[in-house]
């Protein structure tokens, strides 16, 4: 029987106490930090040289829903109840939503640092030292809204401009194409600043603090998000039927210069011994309420 994932916003505050306190144990058993280091390998952006998978191409999505499995799955070594919840970013738009309290994730990092002073994951509690990231800080830090030059979290409209794509992805398979859901998901975008960084990647920026870059495992609220962007990754494929498949199908031929640095379907998707078409229907080990 498949588990469950439900929206952050409806967890009872028993469902919200299981889900936090499975995560500091995976913390202290020293799992986590393995999975801040995993996506800081994985993490890559165009101009470099090699495979990319977890941002910038077509596997952003399948990448990212095997990671999500593999926390889950260390999770529920803890407390088997316990599964991911979502965060719903259209709904859920303010720093004083349900996400953001003293008994779930904290809130926002205080103005002179940005260190988040309250909840589970503050610094203070002593069970959650950031041990892998870009930075020699020891605390977690957000920036929620951007004080300085504020921005708004995207909203359904943005988010069904990439639903309504019935195209997986395009060529060259990077962050310039202009057609495809997956990028339009992922969020990259012509010009610079704001108007630029759309639906996943806008998310990431109006969080702040620890949420901008790679290291960005070490907030809690990684996983909320990418939960609810893996939910649009599900409903994509159930709007637009048995035609929306990943894409590219097969590899790019060898005279373009991006056919080594993309996974096709039927090809492994590292670091696992799994393809994206084996991860593109997972209805038997998870739903969505």
């Amino acid at each position: 029987m498949a588990y469950v994932r439900k929206d952050a916003g409806t967890l009872t505050a028993a469902e919200r106490l299981r889900f936090v306190k499975a995560l500091l144990e995976v913390k202290r058993r020293g799992e986590y930090d393995e999975f801040v280091r995993m996506h800081l390998a994985y993490y890559s952006s165009d101009g470099e040289r090699g495979l990319r998978t977890a941002h910038m191409a077509p596997s952003f999505l399948p990448w990212h829903r095997r990671f999500l499995l593999d926390l889950e799955d260390a999770l529920r070594r803890v407390d088997s109840a316990v599964t991911l919840p979502y965060w719903d970013w259209t709904r859920d738009r303010t720093t004083t939503s349900a996400l953001w309290t003293a008994d779930f994730l904290g809130g926002d990092g205080r103005r002179s640092d940005q260190q988040v002073m309250t909840g589970p994951f503050a610094y203070g509690q002593g069970n959650w030292t950031i041990e892998v990231g870009m930075t020699d800080g020891g605390f977690l830090t957000r920036d929620l809204g951007r004080r300085r030059d504020p921005i708004e979290l995207p909203t359904t409209s943005d988010l069904e401009q990439a639903l309504e794509d019935p195209v997986y992805d395009v060529a060259p398979w990077d962050s310039t194409v202009t057609r495809g859901f997956r990028n339009r998901l992922e969020g990259w975008s012509t010009g610079w600043g704001s108007p630029s960084w759309r639906n996943h990647n806008r998310v990431h920026r109006w969080v702040g603090g620890a949420m901008l870059g790679a290291a960005s495992v070490n907030d809690p609220v990684f996983w909320l998000h990418h939960a609810f962007v893996d939910l649009q990754w599900y409903r994509w494929q159930r709007r637009h039927g048995g035609g929306a498949r990943y894409l590219p199908a097969e590899p790019p031929g060898p005279d373009d210069e991006q056919h080594r640095r993309i996974v096709a379907r039927h090809e492994k998707l590292p670091p696992w011994d799994v393809t994206p078409d084996e991860l593109e229907d997972v209805g038997r080990i998870y739903r969505y309420a």
